[in-house]
């Protein structure tokens, strides 16, 4: 904390703390919207015609088209010392927001560090002017201190016997302190950018290394079949990080009330959700772009790629067994990504060896799931649609699915196809062998609780998986090289 003058008598004035981006470190409009949005994807279209109405319309809609819970939001912790502390020293603090006043009034209720609660109330949207004057209304002028944390809450500093900035940058600090005769800083604005690209989930591009399988079965490494693998590979990348972050503005409240993914920057609260929402379009736009110098058919690819993996954010997602089936079609569409980019035509032992080994990582992921929710002593798997009671169903899914793809991996090695790509295809015979323990290996990891939330990621960091996965790459090469 950073002072530029003593802290007054907190007795004689009123406290007033906003609470976007001041006492909580989100904002409450963006909130109810990707809530709202998350219940209904009709939502976007019933915002826009509560907007019509105006701001506070708008708020007061999405106040009650949401489900937003207090207790789990990110707040700031040092703007919660500072008011109890003003408090403790016998001063009287008001909440006084723009964001509607039944959410207002639902976290004044969960914190209970307030004298009064005032916000939108549908009509008037309490930002900026309006605030001041009502302010100056309610306790007079310079009856009262304000901490707030943008350029909207310069007009009511002016009116403030003093000023308190919450995160607020420089140009912001030497103009709260022009307003207000009396100013105090809490806090910097960091500008890092780990959280952002932690938000992108650059791990999960791992999966997108599917795109080079058309090539590599094909066995055709020639510069323009690589460089046209490459671009799949990053206009995937941006594309899938697109809906990542679109899938974590979804999934806030679930995210929050999980032990590992609360953590995440957006229910963290360490990056502005608004960053989130543009940097949703941004992404899918550079991707888009990107599809677009590979190919048309690539293209439609990526446009039926997002389109699915939106419906599965909206929905599909806790539909049950449609939300693994529709996980291993993504998984699958990498490698059609992959044929489509390098114009390469992809064999129906290929597909049907994906469908089933991707169904059967997708049982696991839910499998791990469910896991990890008995043992928090929870019935089902949050925003899923599944119970804890479906395990031995679930497991069943992931292990039969998976010994399915090692059939037609063998079936693959008997085939008249394999003799015009392998000098020696019996080499393969160890590919089968491998993946059938690898498969086997997974479902029990995760019978045991130590898979994390996705296979995929467990088996780059997983020292087994990753001798597995080079062994059957040596086998592939003998067969190619004996």
């Amino acid at each position: 904390m950073a002072s530029t003058s003593s802290e007054g008598d907190a007795t004689a004035q009123v406290l007033v703390v906003d609470l976007d981006g001041t006492l909580l470190r989100s904002d409450m409009l963006y909130e109810s919207f990707w809530s709202a949005l998350g219940q209904s994807w009709q939502a976007p279209f019933r915002a826009a015609s509560a907007l019509q109405g105006g701001r506070a319309a708008l708020k007061a809609h999405l106040a009650g088209a949401s489900e937003v819970d207090a207790a789990s939001l990110p707040y700031n912790d040092d703007v919660i010392a500072y008011v109890s502390e003003w408090r403790a020293k016998g001063g009287k603090t008001a909440l006084v927001t723009a964001t509607d006043s039944a959410i207002a009034s639902e976290i004044a209720t969960h914190l209970d560090l307030f004298d009064e609660v005032h916000g939108s109330d549908g009509d008037t949207n309490l930002k900026g002017e309006k605030k001041a004057r009502f302010l100056v209304e309610r306790f007079g002028a310079e009856g009262f201190a304000y901490m707030g944390d943008a350029t909207a809450d310069l007009p009511v500093w002016s009116q403030a016997v003093k000023a308190v900035t919450v995160n607020a940058p420089d140009t912001l600090r030497r103009n709260a302190a022009k307003a207000a005769g009396e100013v105090e800083h809490l806090g910097t604005a960091g500008t890092a950018l780990q959280p952002y690209l932690k938000a992108m989930r650059p791990h999960q591009w791992l999966k997108n290394l599917l795109v080079f399988l058309p090539m590599l079965a094909a066995h055709q490494f020639d510069g323009g079949t690589i460089f046209a693998a490459l671009l799949a590979f990053i206009s995937f990348s941006l594309v899938a990080s697109s809906v990542y972050v679109l899938n974590d503005l979804l999934d806030l409240a679930a995210d929050r009330a999980h032990p590992r993914k609360r953590l995440r920057p957006f229910a963290a609260g360490t990056i502005p959700i608004a960053h989130g929402t543009f940097m949703a379009a941004g992404l899918l736009g550079l991707g888009a772009l990107i599809a677009l110098l590979v190919g048309g058919n690539f293209l439609l690819l990526m446009v039926a790629y997002y389109v699915l993996t939106t419906a599965y954010s909206l929905a599909l997602k806790r539909r049950l067994v449609i939300d693994i089936c529709v996980l291993a079609g993504l998984y699958t569409m990498r490698i059609l990504a992959g044929g489509a980019a390098t114009d390469l035509p992809l064999s129906v032992w290929l597909l049907a060896f994906s469908v089933f080994i991707f169904l059967s990582l997708a049982a696991v992921k839910r499998q791990a799931e469910l896991i990890d929710a008995a043992n928090r002593g929870q019935l089902e798997a949050s925003g899923r649609g599944y119970q804890v009671d479906d395990l031995p169903i679930i497991s069943m899914i992931a292990i039969g699915a998976g010994y399915v793809s090692v059939l037609v991996m063998t079936l693959y090695v008997n085939s008249p196809a394999v003799l015009e790509l392998y000098s020696v295809p019996e080499a393969l015979w160890g590919v089968c062998a491998i993946l059938l323990y690898w498969v086997t290996r997974m479902v029990m990891k995760t019978h045991r609780g130590e898979m994390n939330d996705d296979p995929v990621v467990f088996s780059v960091t997983d020292r087994t998986s990753q001798i597995c996965v080079a062994t059957m790459f040596g086998f592939a090469v003998l067969g190619t090289l004996i």
